[in-house]
């Protein structure tokens, strides 16, 4: 049963595999600690002490691994709108076909 008409559903397709490859490919830039996407990172502010270094870099890492992790979660969530799409634009079709 279509909820949306074909032009909406081919849009819900070519976003979603727009966002799944742009979040997937930035998630792995953050995991492997891009430096180019170090600007996005949460605020951390730069240790005055030198025996505060390590908690400076800790502080750094936990900021790349939770944008990879955010990065990841809204591919999946844009894998779950491209599911919906494919079903959309297959139901429309087929639905265009039985008429």
């Amino acid at each position: 049963m279509p909820i949306c008409g074909p032009k909406l559903s081919l849009c819900g397709l070519i976003l979603s595999v727009w966002g799944i490859v742009q979040l997937g490919l930035m998630g792995i830039f953050y995991h492997f600690h891009s430096v180019a996407l170090a600007e996005d990172l949460p605020e951390v502010e730069p240790p005055e002490h030198v025996a505060d270094l390590d908690k400076f870099y800790s502080e750094i890492d936990r900021g790349f691994t939770q944008n990879a992790y955010n990065c990841w979660i809204a591919a999946l969530l844009y894998l779950v709108t491209l599911a919906i799409s494919v079903h959309q634009f297959w139901a429309n079709n087929r639905s265009s076909l039985s008429v």
